[in-house]
Formats: C-alpha cells, sequence, structure tokens
C-alpha cells in the first residue's frame, strides 16, 4: 500500500504545488482585494496571519479597516475577554497571490484600546517622529538558519555534522552553500513586495544565511524587517523547511545568529561626521545593558567573545573589528563620517525595540537612572 502512495505526500506536511497553481491562476474579480493582516503574537517573535475580502485595492493604511483576532489563542488575552485590535501600519505587495492583493503590517491593541505586551511599535513611532529631524538612517543585517523538520540544520548530515566553518561564508557549490533556493526566492519576494532589500549572503556555519534590509528611515526599518521575516517563513513553508532565528543554534564552534543594526544620522553621514559617531558610542556604552535587555531573548549564548562577538558583559568600539560591540567600519573610519555597526542585537530582537532603543539613547539623550545618578553626584563634587 505504501509503496503506491505518491511520494510527494510520503510527508504529510507536503502539499502538490501543481495543482494549487490550477486555482491560484483563476481570475479574480476586479472589485475584490486579498488583503493578509500580519501581527507579532504573544511571545514577541513569532508572527500570525489571517486574510479578508476588501472591495478596493488600499493606497495607505488609512484605507483599511481596523480588524480583530482571538487573542487567548496567540498568548495576548484571556478567554473570557479575548478580542484583540488589529491596525494597519503598513502596506506591501503580495508576492504569492499577486495582482492587488496586500500584505498588510498591524499594530495590535487590547480592548480597552491600549497596546499589547508585544506592541513595541508605537513607542518606538514616537522616537522617530521626535528624532525626525535627525534622520536616522538603519540598516538590518538579518541572519537565520534553515533547519529541517526534525529541528536538524538542513543539509547536515543526520545525527552528525559537516566540515567544520571556514568553506561556508559566500560559498558556492552543493556542499557549500545549502539552501539557496529558499534566499534567492526570498530575495525576488522581497523586492516585488516592496522591502527595500539591499543584499544577501550565505554565512559562516552552513545552512545559515542572512540578508540585508536598508537603508531604511525612522519606523520603516522595523516594518520592513518584520515583513521581511514573514516572507522568509512563508516561503521557507512551500520548501518544507524551517527557519530558525535561534542566536545559538548549535552548540560549540559554530557561529551564533545576529542581526547587527548599522545606524546613522544626517550629522553623521556629513563631513568630519565622525565626531558624532564618537559621541554616540559613548553614549551607547553607557546605557550597554539596557540595550542588551531588548536585545534579543538568549542572547549571552551568542556573546561569548568569541565566533565575531564581543562578550556580553563588557562594551568595546573598534575599527574593522567583528569582535567589538560596536564596530566603525574601516571605510568610514577613512572618509571620517558615515554610520556605526551595532554588533550586539540577536536575530530573534524585535527590530521595533532595537531601532526605538538606539534613537532615545542617541537622537534623543536619554539616559539610565544609575547614570543621571551618577551626573549628579560628580556637579556635586565640582560646586565644592
Amino acid at each position: 500500500m505504501l509503496s503506491s502512495m505518491n511520494p510527494m505526500f510520503t510527508n504529510t506536511g507536503a502539499m502538490d504545488k501543481s495543482v494549487l497553481r490550477r486555482y491560484l491562476d483563476l481570475p479574480q474579480p476586479n472589485d475584490k482585494v486579498m488583503a493578509t493582516y500580519i501581527w507579532i503574537d504573544g511571545t514577541g517573535e513569532n508572527l500570525r496571519g489571517k486574510t479578508r475580502t476588501i472591495d478596493h485595492e488600499p493606497k495607505s493604511p488609512q484605507d483599511l479597516p481596523w480588524w480583530n483576532f482571538d487573542g487567548s489563542s496567540t498568548g495576548q488575552a484571556e478567554g473570557s475577554n479575548s478580542d484583540i485590535y488589529l491596525k494597519p501600519v503598513a502596506i506591501f505587495n503580495d508576492p504569492f497571490m499577486l495582482g492587488k492583493n496586500k500584505l498588510i503590517m498591524c499594530e495590535t491593541y487590547k480592548y480597552n484600546k491600549e497596546p499589547t505586551a508585544s506592541n513595541k511599535r508605537l513607542e518606538c513611532e514616537e522616537a522617530m517622529k521626535t528624532a525626525a529631524t535627525q534622520h536616522p538612517w538603519f540598516g538590518m543585517e538579518q541572519e537565520y538558519t534553515l533547519l529541517d523538520r526534525d529541528g536538524w540544520p538542513f543539509g547536515w548530515p543526520k545525527g552528525g555534522f559537516p566540515h567544520p566553518q571556514g568553506p561556508y561564508y559566500c560559498g558556492v557549490g552543493a556542499s557549500q552553500a545549502l539552501g539557496r533556493d529558499i534566499e534567492e526566492a526570498h530575495y525576488k519576494a522581497c523586492l516585488y513586495a516592496g522591502i527595500n532589500i539591499s543584499g544577501t549572503n550565505a554565512e559562516v556555519m552552513p545552512a545559515q544565511w542572512e540578508y540585508q534590509v536598508g537603508p531604511c528611515e525612522g519606523i520603516d526599518a522595523g516594518d520592513q524587517l518584520w515583513m521581511s521575516r514573514y516572507l522568509l517563513l512563508r516561503i521557507a513553508e512551500e520548501f518544507g523547511v524551517q527557519v530558525s532565528f535561534n542566536p545559538k543554534p548549535i552548540p560549540g564552534d559554530w557561529n551564533g545568529a545576529g542581526c547587527h543594526t548599522n545606524f546613522s544620522t544626517k550629522a553623521m553621514r556629513e563631513a568630519n561626521g565622525i565626531e558624532a559617531i564618537d559621541t554616540a558610542i559613548s553614549q551607547l556604552k553607557a546605557r550597554h545593558k539596557t540595550h542588551i535587555s531588548v536585545y534579543g531573548r538568549d542572547n549571552e549564548r551568542r556573546l561569548t567573545g568569541r565566533h565575531e562577538t564581543a562578550n556580553i558583559n563588557q562594551f568595546n568600539a573598534g575599527i574593522a573589528n567583528r569582535g567589538a560591540s560596536i564596530r566603525i567600519p574601516r571605510q568610514v573610519g577613512e572618509d571620517k563620517c558615515g554610520y556605526l555597526e551595532d554588533r550586539r542585537p540577536a536575530s530573534n530582537c524585535d527590530p521595533y525595540a532595537v531601532t526605538n532603543i538606539i534613537v532615545r539613547t542617541v537622537c534623543l539623550g536619554e539616559k539610565d537612572i544609575d547614570e543621571l545618578r551618577c551626573t549628579t553626584r560628580k556637579a556635586i563634587t565640582d560646586k565644592e
């Protein structure tokens, strides 16, 4: 009986895509648009989505109605008061359904219209609006690991390990570039969707990849990175492969996965902007622990001082130093202007939380209570 089974369905999670295509190719009424609302669930890391039909093509988030979902099934509400609101905040072209259909990034709100605990966007947008005249730009380097359904890295020997790290970074070949089809499909899907994806490459650990989103100004960085993650998860789903944003998916002598965040302001990008960069580094150093607290879960397993990371308990900066907390690219050091790279954020970080605290620290000058106390004590001592 099993021998006669369609091999496509020996994996019970697989579907025959050629059959699906017959239905996706059906004509769609001109006055009907499929809008997929996407949101961050109660974990603060995972994405959810559901689709509705609307009678017009939306041009802005304001053209779309708020919606709701069962928050008791996503870790965002109790069953006795389970409805959570979805507020559309960003629109992207849908590379799966094509045509006029859209993907909608949403914020989540409780029954009383207060933001949910996982809604980091609201506070982030407030910071970006306040700092708008400084024109904060971000370029975020999203690393991820491809896994088989059994949770073992894609293309690795079952129960074993591939050759040690060395030939895989930007590698070419069947034994070096594991999962390139997913990476290339994702790249094209991001471009179609309207995401400002600027590049991609195979990473140091086999089956690990990276893509870059940016430069994006202000809140766009978080919107676009979250939507790019959704596209990656959906595309990998079609290939029957899992995506992991675990910052240290395999223990031992294997690189972890981060979300290095490149940042600049208008002052940094102008002539002699290195002075503004140096000032920013001092500000970031003073709030190191606070930044680490919002830079991703389990980041201590990645930030060990090895595998191109700085130790999580220490802060340092350097030109072209990939073992630093903050790296100044060599070209920036030579040009005396440009940007800095914060190498501390983990691959599972919330980009809204990361970009928010960077702007609040560097652009808005926010300080921690302990730092303020030290500043006050120094001022009193100086007067005496």
